[in-house]
Parts: structure tokens; sequence; C-alpha cells
């Protein structure tokens, strides 16, 4: 599906390849070219052949999977992000490859599958025209939304921990265990992908200098800054995640720890016991208190003050 739409004198103009020549007679003009799910072929002639977009850098747009980047060309930027999906609300997150070719009076944009936030700032350019509008303050709009969703989703986390680090400790449920180790797999692969963005949103900060396009550096800067900050924020919270982890199992280690004590000093007291009990259940008949009337009362007394004296050693050594 390709998307056209004509800004010109602050009004919008949506169509089809007849825009085309209507850019070209219009200087003044600049045009938006939304593609998505288009035939390899046809968005190469488009793109290559009639728009002059840099060859290599749309057959690296095209292809499936790519990490975000970055490249400038003479007359036109290039930008290769992962922008979370529309439907992507959490950690168990998808993403789609987004490039955008931005010039002076043009601006590409190319996705794999529908992204919500275009067709909203498309609508906003038709109901209330495009003045002000540029192709790089589109360009600057969709990488912030790509930022702000990546924070929404570690902003979200923030709360979960704390909410799953007092039920982790009070319960220890390894449901919550199996809950952390599922958020530490996903902070992985979004640190991955934000420390890709990081590096291609500095590189495009700094295509703008700051003597010479102050404004476009200062927005870019601030959508880098952003986005370092969340890439930090996911490594923090991964962290978090290990702490609490190792704690879990501190703690888990600790409590059989105490069991086995238990067991150990249960197993202590009656093994003197059972040895008494063994001896004196053998079958013979020349045992000294077998026919004592208190031999009975006796090995019973020995018994107790065996078990009471290793349960008092017990407590000097602080076991019990």
């Amino acid at each position: 599906m390709i998307r056209f739409m004509l800004c010109q004198d602050g009004k919008t103009e949506s169509g089809g390849t007849e825009l085309l020549a209507t850019w070209r007679e219009k200087p003044a003009s600049w045009l938006w070219i939304d593609l998505q799910d288009e035939p390899v072929a046809s968005e190469t002639e488009l793109l290559v052949g009639q728009l002059g977009l840099d060859e290599h850098a749309v057959t690296e747009a095209q292809r499936p999977r790519h990490p975000p980047g970055f490249h400038a060309f003479p007359d036109h930027i290039y930008l290769l992000s992962k922008p979370l999906t529309s439907d992507s609300e959490d950690l168990d997150f998808s993403t789609q490859q987004m490039a955008l070719f931005a010039g002076q009076r043009l601006l590409v944009t190319r996705h794999n599958q529908y992204s919500r936030f275009i067709v909203t700032l498309q609508q906003r350019f038709t109901e209330q025209g495009c003045a002000g509008e540029s192709p790089l303050s589109v360009t600057a709009a969709i990488t912030r939304r790509v930022a702000d969703r990546y924070g929404k989703i570690l902003l979200d986390l923030e709360h979960r921990l704390d909410e799953v680090e007092d039920l982790l400790f009070e319960s220890r449920s390894d449901r919550l265990m199996q809950e952390l180790v599922s958020y530490n797999t996903a902070l992985h692969k979004m640190r991955r992908i934000l420390a890709y963005h990081t590096n291609a949103y500095r590189r495009l900060r700094d295509h703008f200098a700051a003597s010479t396009t102050p404004h476009w550096h200062d927005e870019f800067d601030d959508i880098h800054a952003l986005m370092e900050r969340f890439h930090s924020l996911a490594e923090l919270y991964q962290n978090v995640i290990s702490d609490l982890v190792e704690g879990y199992i501190s703690l888990n280690a600790h409590n059989l720890n105490q069991i086995m004590k238990v067991l150990t000093i249960v197993t202590v007291i009656f093994v003197p016991l059972s040895l008494l009990v063994g001896i004196y259940g053998m079958n013979f008949e020349n045992i000294p208190e077998l026919r004592s009337p208190n031999g009975y009362y006796v090995l019973l007394g020995v018994m107790l003050s065996i078990a009471a004296g290793l349960l008092y050693i017990f407590r000097r050594v602080r076991w019990l």
C-alpha cells in the first residue's frame, strides 16, 4: 500500500502517483510517501528510479531483519529504526522495521506493518493542515515516538518490580520467579535494540552540526538523550531483577539450611536412643537389667537424660 501526501502553503493533499508531477512543478511544496508491504521491485523503481534515493540504503531497508542505523547522503538522510508494533504494551513486545528517508522536500516512510502513529499523523495533517511541518519535523516526531514507547514499557515495569519485590519475600512463589526470569530475557532483548537506537540517534544528532543547524541539532540531541536514558534504565532494571533472583535463591538456601539443621538435630538425638533400643531389644537372657523390676524405667530415664543433655548442648552452641 502506498499513500501520497503533498504539503503546500500549510495545506495537505492526498492522492496517488499524480502528486509526483505536482510536487516537481511546485518547488515550495514537500511530499510524504508512506509505503507498507509493497512489492520490492515496484518499491525500488519508485525510490531509486524516480526519486533518486541511495540504492544501497533502499536495499538495506528492504531486508526483513536489519539492526537500526543511520547514513547521511548529499541530498537526504536515511534512518532505520525498530519501533514497537501497535499492539505491544508490555515486555512481551514485538518490533517492526521502519525506514525513513528525509530530504529538504521529500519524506519517505517504509514499514512492514501497520503503524498507528503514522496514520494518526497523516489524519492530523489532513484535518488541520501541515503549517510549520517539514520532512525533518515528521522525522523528529517519529523518532521521539519510538523512544517514548520503549520508555513507557520500562517505567511501567518499575512499578511492577516494586510489587514483585514485596510479594517475592513474603511468599517466595515460583510463579513470581518465572515472571522475573521472563522479564530478564525481555530486557536483554530490549537493551540490544536500544543500544542500536542510541548509536543511530547519536549519529543523526551529530549530522546536524550545532553551528549550522542549531534547532535540529538540539531537537535530535534531546531525542538521543531520551533514548540513552531508557537504555540505561533497561540495564538498571535488569540488574535489579538479577539482585531479586539472587536474593530469592539466597533466602531459599537459608530456609533449606534451617530445615536441614532441624533434621540434623532430630537425627543426632535419636541415634543414641536407637542404639539403646537396639541393644536392649536383642534376645539374650543374660542382660543385667532384664530381670530388674525398675529396669524399664531406668532405661527410659537414661534415654530422656541423653535427649535433654543433647538439647542443652545444642542450646548452648545456639543451634536452637
